[in-house]
């Protein structure tokens, strides 16, 4: 009879990221990356230590309590964007504030705000499959800022889109970050997606082997908010 083999994703993680900062989490695949967001989002639990966010220990909290502070402090972008393809894209925008009993006239107009503000105005009443990948990444990212949330993380956001729409879509997360003092964590296998960060944190086989601050966003830092 065969035993089950042990296998440690992370290894000592020490990470503190300030509130407004942008970090983007760097590694190949199988560098553990997506295991450390899920444990920063509290998505997983570790096996050993303590996740923070705000100075709450979500790692502790059970699953009635995680899902309250989510709702009220955290919010996602998916690679695969996770629109529900029945809603339109106000629609969609709009759910996280359902969840926060918002009324629903409130909650439309807000998300009707936040598509103008990605560049959607024309969009709004469009389904998902009436989308190109960009304009449903950016009602993604719209779904993402719409209950103005403390921090962000963000999956590959850009690996399914080209390189224009991947630098689109990557300023609009950083100016939306700077301009509402929100925290960002990115997880990335593509170098390129480090320009957008203020810090860098790399791994290799579980283990931060750097985290440093990027000396080269110069530019992206003038990237315009769209109104």
């Amino acid at each position: 009879m065969m035993g089950q083999e042990h296998v440690v994703a992370l290894h000592n993680i020490d990470l503190d990221i300030p509130r407004g900062e942008v970090c983007c989490i760097f590694g190949t695949s199988g560098s553990g990356k997506s295991t450390l967001l899920n444990q920063l989002a509290g998505l997983e639990k570790p096996t050993r230590g303590v996740v923070r966010i705000g100075g709450v220990p979500i790692s502790q909290l059970n699953e009635n309590q995680l899902a309250a502070f989510r709702q009220k402090h955290i919010g996602f972008v998916f690679q695969s964007y996770n629109l529900l393809p029945e809603l339109t894209a106000a629609e969609n925008v709009a759910m996280p504030l359902m969840f926060k009993g918002i009324d629903p006239d409130v909650r439309l107009l807000e998300a009707k705000k936040m598509l103008c503000r990605v560049g959607l105005k024309d969009r709004m009443d469009h389904f998902p499959n009436q989308m190109s990948g960009g304009q449903q990444q950016r009602v993604g990212i719209a779904r993402a800022f719409v209950t103005h949330p403390e921090v962000v993380f963000a999956d590959e956001p850009t690996g399914n889109l080209d390189t224009r729409t991947t630098k689109e879509v990557m300023h609009m997360i950083r100016g939306f970050a700077k301009r509402f003092h929100q925290t960002i964590v990115l997880v990335s296998h593509d170098p390129e997606m480090t320009e957008y960060a203020d810090r860098i944190v790399t791994l290799i086989d579980g283990r931060i082997v750097s985290n440093v601050e990027n000396q080269v966003k110069a530019e992206i830092d003038a990237a315009p908010y769209i109104e």
